[in-house]
C-alpha cells in the first residue's frame, strides 16, 4: 500500500532544498484554494540567463496543496501575479499546469510544474520585450541627425555674395533683350557683332565670301553663346559688388 503522506513529505523536503528562498509555506486562507491542508507557495521568475529580466520585471506565485492520494491524483493548484502579469495570462498558465499534472500522475510532479511555469513566463514575456526593442530601434531610425560643415561668418558672406550673383543672373535671363542692350553695348558677343552689321564693309565682305563656302558646314548653337553671356554677366555683377564694397 502506498504511503502517500511519506511521499508528500519527501517531496516537500526536496523542494525546500532545491528552491530555498523561493519556497515557503503559507496559510490556507492566503492560498485561494478550497482546502484546510498545508499550502505552499513557490515564487517563479524568468530564466536567470535571460538578460532582459535581470531586474525581475515579471514574477508570479505557484501555489499548491497535496491532495489525500497525491501523486496518484492531481494536487490543488493556483497561480497569482506578484508583479506585471495579467489575469488572462494567469488563467492560461493555470490550465496548462493542470493539464500537465494529469499527464504526470503516479510520480512527484511539483518541480516539473515549476520548470514548466518558468519556461512559460520566460517565453511569454520575452516576446513582448523583443517587440519593445524593435519599436525602440524603429524610433531611433526615425531620428534625423544633422551632419555638415559648420557655418562661420566668412563662409556665410561668401555664400551670400555668390547667391546674390546667381540670383541677379537668373533675373537677367527673365528680362527682355532691350533692357540689357545698354550693358551689352560695351562688350558684344561674336554673334551679336556679326548680326549687328557694325563690322567694316571690307571685313564684312571678306567674311561673307568665306562664309559662302562653308555655310553648310557651320552650325550655330544658341547654347554656345548663352554660356558666354552668363559668365560675362556674372563677372560684371561681381565687379560692381566689389567696387561698391570698396567705396563703402
Amino acid at each position: 500500500m502506498t504511503d502517500y503522506v511519506q511521499e508528500q513529505e519527501m517531496e516537500i523536503e526536496a523542494l525546500e532544498a532545491i528552491l530555498m528562498d523561493e519556497f515557503k509555506e503559507i496559510h490556507s486562507s492566503e492560498s485561494g484554494l478550497n482546502t484546510s491542508n498545508r499550502c505552499f507557495q513557490i515564487t517563479i521568475s524568468p530564466q536567470e540567463e535571460d538578460e532582459e529580466f535581470t531586474q525581475s520585471s515579471v514574477r508570479l506565485a505557484l501555489i499548491f496543496s497535496h491532495t489525500e492520494n497525491y501523486p496518484d491524483e492531481p494536487p490543488l493548484l493556483n497561480v497569482s501575479s506578484l508583479k506585471g502579469i495579467h489575469s488572462g495570462d494567469l488563467k492560461i498558465l493555470k490550465e496548462k499546469l493542470e493539464q500537465e499534472a494529469v499527464e504526470n500522475l503516479g510520480m512527484a510532479m511539483i518541480y516539473t510544474l515549476v520548470s514548466s511555469a518558468k519556461d512559460w513566463i520566460s517565453e511569454r514575456f520575452a516576446q513582448e520585450t523583443d517587440e519593445g526593442v524593435e519599436d525602440d530601434e524603429a524610433k531611433k531610425e526615425e531620428v534625423i541627425v544633422p551632419h555638415g560643415e559648420a557655418v562661420t561668418i566668412e563662409t556665410f558672406l561668401a555664400w551670400r555674395e555668390r547667391f546674390e550673383a546667381e540670383l541677379a543672373l537668373e533675373r537677367a535671363k527673365l528680362m527682355p533683350d532691350a533692357a540689357l542692350s545698354v550693358s551689352k553695348e560695351k562688350k558684344l558677343t561674336g554673334r551679336q557683332w556679326f548680326e549687328s552689321g557694325r563690322a567694316s564693309g571690307k571685313a564684312a565682305a571678306a567674311t561673307a565670301e568665306e562664309s559662302d563656302e562653308d555655310v553648310d558646314d557651320i552650325d550655330f548653337d544658341d547654347d554656345d553663346f548663352e554660356d558666354d553671356e552668363e559668365e560675362d554677366m556674372l563677372e560684371h555683377y561681381l565687379a560692381e559688388k566689389t567696387d561698391s564694397s570698396s567705396h563703402s
